[in-house]
């Protein structure tokens, strides 16, 4: 079962949902009751994982390299 994580447009409440399928999404803050939480993008997502943990050993800057990695650095 996904975790994912959503934010209430109205009160500002960050919070976790676990969704039962991976379709189903939080309809209400669990704080305020406001309907249609925003979704928010997951970290392992955005792209902040370190070139030296994805195993990049196409630049030579990788162990040092602070930039994301998939198979080669984006400079």
């Amino acid at each position: 079962m996904p975790i994912y994580a959503y934010t209430c447009r109205s009160c500002n409440h960050a919070f976790d949902y676990l969704a039962r399928t991976l379709s189903e999404r939080a309809t209400k803050c669990p704080k305020c009751g406001a309907a249609n939480p925003k979704k928010e993008l997951a970290a392992f997502a955005a792209g902040t994982a370190k070139p030296e943990a994805a195993g990049c050993r196409s630049c030579e800057a990788a162990p040092r390299c602070p930039h994301v990695c998939s198979g080669g650095c984006s400079h």
